[in-house]
């Protein structure tokens, strides 16, 4: 007999049936048991219900990791709403933006984020607001209910943003099918959703430690499997080496990860090694980890650090070394981020003419993820497959700056700055970081005649491109120049560009 299909709706409205008084999620040294997170999302619903929204309604969330947060998430799933996810680490001008082009009927925003201009936004929309605060939620007055009916196109889709890689991050869709297969993790309870058959589970009691935004789809991968699951959570507002550390020490994890930037941040701090006694092995991905301070680390702590390799437009990681891999090959292959996992396809194409090239010659990535379809996806990836199938990354095609798990095009910034008043031009380049790997520096002509001090107009430069770009693009290097560097065809030296920030910090 097949098994029945569980639909996404099912599967988030039995996980907010529960009513248990075991401790659910844990924020800022608090744990909010089940009963109360789940009880916050029935009242979500209830507001939904209560702000005029029919099938299928276009709700953003904007919303900061609280435990509110993860409660609005599950209500809009099982309220079968689509969810446009939207950064909430923006200027109040920026947000306002896109929440002018989105048109939702309604916005989930954390309160510390609705400020004056985001309001205006709303009232021109006919949107509803609902304000989340740390473990609660309140309909906005005066946008208690919508006045535009927009919804989801067709189906029920939940629309993460990718990283920036061409840009201001883009927003990538998933359908809740795809979402319940992929993403809802490894339940045999899956085939009779109920909330009895769901508590009576046998489930994982070490927590989850959650860091990733709710928005990516990192956050996507590891948070819902363990909202699903009833598995406790740690959650955090953004990744902390501190935070890492005393979760570790509580609960003794055997396998654990964290961002490729905060290994040299560990080297760094010299931690001891009877820290992270526990460790057998560490995950890392989202962002390249340069292969000297993987060998530094290893060496240092004897933990073998196992890398993937994934993106948003893949829905998520497609190849991964397992400990069981590093067993059988060693230290023969370092630097490799795995095999291709089950369902994925990795080939190396020409840069020029497409065609597939033999195992050991660098060419350009692509993809078959079994999430998102047959078709082969084109990267800007450059990198190498070997003779047993393992994946090396050599760099990036597109001269994108990959600042720890973000993604950014130099030309969005440069877009960004000449916008300004008193800039003629400017060009972005990577600079080597430590912590994050890359940053953005920037080099800028000013127009003649300007008054602005150098230390005022740098820190008016920044006032303004927050107002345009999210944090994660503001230059951390800057440099006045007279004129940009350019090469004998009279186009930007991108050499001599990065050679101006090569002799260390401003």
């Amino acid at each position: 007999m097949a098994e029945e299909t569980v639909s996404l709706e099912q599967l988030c409205r039995a996980t907010i049936a529960r009513d248990g008084d075991r401790p659910f999620i844990e924020f800022d040294g608090r744990w909010f048991p089940q009963r109360t997170v789940n009880a916050l999302a029935r009242k979500i619903i209830a507001y939904i219900d209560s702000a005029g929204l029919g099938e299928n309604p276009l709700v953003v969330l904007a919303a900061r990791n609280r435990p509110a947060t993860l409660a609005a998430f599950l209500a809009l799933l099982a309220r079968g709403c689509t969810v446009r996810m939207v950064y909430p680490f923006q200027s109040a001008e920026a947000l306002a933006a896109e929440l002018q082009t989105i048109q939702p009927a309604l916005a989930i925003i954390t309160e510390e984020d609705i400020a004056s201009p985001v309001i205006r936004a709303l009232r021109n929309c006919g949107s509803a607001l609902l304000s989340l605060s740390i473990a609660d939620a309140q309909l906005a007055n005066g946008l208690e209910r919508s006045a535009n009916g927009n919804h989801g196109a067709g189906v029920a889709q939940l629309i993460l943003l990718t990283s920036g890689t061409t840009g201001y991050p883009k927003p990538f869709s998933l359908d809740f099918a795809t979402v319940a297969r992929y993403y809802a993790g490894d339940m045999r309870w899956r085939s009779t959703p109920s909330a009895e058959a769901v508590h009576t589970e046998t489930l994982d009691t070490t927590p989850a430690f959650l860091y990733f935004p709710i928005g990516n789809i990192s956050g996507l991968y590891t948070t819902l499997p363990a909202l699903l699951s009833g598995q406790p959570v740690v959650l955090r507002d953004r990744f902390s080496l501190d935070a890492w550390l005393d979760f570790v020490r509580r609960f003794q994890p055997v396998v654990f990860g964290m961002p490729p930037a905060a290994f040299q941040e560990f080297l760094d701090l010299n931690i001891d090694p009877a820290a992270i006694s526990s460790i057998r092995a560490m995950g890392a991905g989202a962002a390249p980890l340069d292969v000297n301070v993987k060998q530094a680390f290893e060496a240092r702590y004897g933990i073998p650090i196992l890398l993937s390799y994934g993106a948003t437009e893949f829905g998520g990681p497609v190849t991964r070394m397992t400990l069981q891999m590093h067993l059988e090959i060693g230290d023969s292959k370092r630097g490799t981020v795995g095999q291709p996992m089950e369902g994925m396809s990795i080939r190396i194409v020409n840069a020029d003419t497409g065609l597939p090239v033999p195992a050991g010659v660098e060419g350009v990535v692509e993809v078959i993820s079994c999430r998102i379809g047959p078709d082969w996806i084109h990267t800007s990836d450059i990198g190498v497959m070997d003779e047993d199938g393992y994946l090396y990354l050599r760099g990036r095609a597109d001269g994108a700056i990959i600042r720890g798990g973000f993604k950014l095009v130099p030309e969005v910034i440069e877009t960004a700055l000449i916008q300004h008043p008193s800039v003629a031009s400017a060009a972005v380049v990577a600079v080597a970081d430590r912590r994050l790997g890359q940053v953005p520096g920037a080099v800028v002509v000013l127009k003649s005649g300007g008054s602005h001090s150098s230390k005022d107009l740098l820190e008016d430069l920044e006032t303004e491109l927050r107002k345009r770009l999210p944090a994660t693009h503001i230059p951390v290097h800057w440099r006045i120049v007279d004129a940009l560097p350019k090469t004998p065809s009279v186009k930007v030296d991108v050499a001599a560009l990065r050679g101006m920030f090569s002799y260390g910090h401003d």
